[in-house]
């Protein structure tokens, strides 16, 4: 009996074995639980509803709040919190993960066969492929990136978020200025006082 639960609770979780079997595409050797149980349930939601879903979920990936939209739809549909949890958690690990991939070895065909074997509707399909293929700002939204935190001569602080790019770049410049006033100063031109 505590075996089962245990097995219940991972397959929850995304954990242990995956109830479909399927695998090996985009998702891993395993599909996740949440998407198993989103491909499940998004056969009985409709296009208008699947769209706002969607949409979403894209926002969260992007870390906006989305707790007033999922509300609306809370009470725009007949779904209940549980649905709606089960819907949104599995899209957002679908798109989390088809979104991780580069798209220069990652095929549209590729991803459509993917979600087809997991049932999910040919519209909702090209949905998923719009955000995906079509979406570069999500992915950008989704790359890596530093929090940095400047405290001012005034003592205030500000943080902010770089581009690892961007911070590869400062750093870059920051070390030529220093290099170059540290060339200055041994030139005896001009004299850094602390």
């Amino acid at each position: 009996m505590a075996a089962a639960a245990g097995k219940a609770a991972a397959a929850a979780y995304g954990h242990g074995e995956s109830g479909g079997g399927r695998g090996g595409g985009f998702l891993g050797p395993r599909v996740p639980a949440e998407v198993e149980a989103m491909a499940r349930g998004v056969q009985d939601v409709g296009q208008e509803t699947f769209r706002r879903l969607l949409k979403v979920t894209v926002n969260a990936l992007e870390g906006k709040d989305c707790k007033e939209s999922v509300k609306l739809i809370a009470e725009s549909t007949n779904l209940s919190e549980e649905q709606l949890a089960f819907l949104i958690s599995g899209m957002y690990t679908l798109l989390r993960e088809a979104l991780r991939l580069p798209l220069s070895t990652f095929k549209q065909e590729v991803f459509k066969e993917d979600l087809k074997e997991l049932r999910i509707p040919e519209d909702f399909i090209v949905d998923f492929c719009s955000i995906v293929f079509g979406n570069s700002s999500l992915a950008r939204a989704l790359q890596p990136s530093i929090l940095m935190m400047m405290k001012l001569s005034d003592g205030t602080a500000h943080r902010f978020e770089v581009p690892i790019a961007k911070f590869q770049e400062l750093r870059y410049n920051v070390a030529l200025i220093l290099k170059e006033m540290n060339d200055l100063e041994k030139r005896s031109i001009l004299k850094i006082q602390d």
